[in-house]
């Protein structure tokens, strides 16, 4: 896992949420993230108990990573859970490059903002939390991400926050094995 400096309490619009590291418990909470997104669930991301095992592994290979790390945002004035509710999540990769003189990136993936809780600045503060103090702290030179081209709101939302449309993105699918 990334070395960064956590728990951050952020302030989005109307409440607070506190980012940590995500953790295996919190698996089921991500799952439904994920599914709760058009896009994410026309791929397959549906939170069907079968795959559970699948999300469980990827998210252990993730904090096991050194150039990898998971975080969840937790709200925690909305629901029964005395732990708060996970409202939304992104995942860190930082990649060294030859690219910009050996500039390290630091790549943002899986964004997602519980639907109910969309629109209400967590998704502005956590990439602001990204960009302002995540990126220094692992001295990154640049941050960097790809949204799906149907996402006209996410660019919207990226563009406000300063990202700037840069590259064309090509992806192929490798069949299972």
């Amino acid at each position: 896992m990334l070395e960064l400096t956590l728990p951050v309490t952020l302030t989005a619009r109307d409440t607070e949420v506190e980012v940590r590291r995500a953790t295996p418990a919190d698996a089921p909470a991500i799952i439904g993230l994920l599914a709760d997104d058009a896009i994410s669930a026309s791929r397959g991301d549906v939170a069907a108990d079968e795959d559970a095992p699948a999300y469980l592994a990827a998210l252990e290979q993730i904090l096991a990573d050194p150039a990898n790390d998971l975080v969840v945002a937790v709200e925690r004035s909305t629901g029964a859970d005395p732990q708060g509710d996970i409202v939304g999540t992104l995942q860190l990769t930082r990649i060294p490059g030859m690219a910009r003189r050996g500039a390290t990136r630091l790549t943002v993936e899986a964004i997602r903002v519980r639907s109910d809780r969309r629109s209400s600045g967590i998704g502005g503060a956590l990439m602001r939390w990204v960009v302002e103090r995540a990126a220094p702290e692992l001295g990154v030179a640049l941050v960097q991400l790809t949204s799906h081209v149907d996402r006209v709101d996410a660019h919207r939302f990226y563009e406000r926050l300063g990202f700037e449309r840069s590259h064309a993105g090509f992806k192929i699918a490798i069949p299972a094995r």
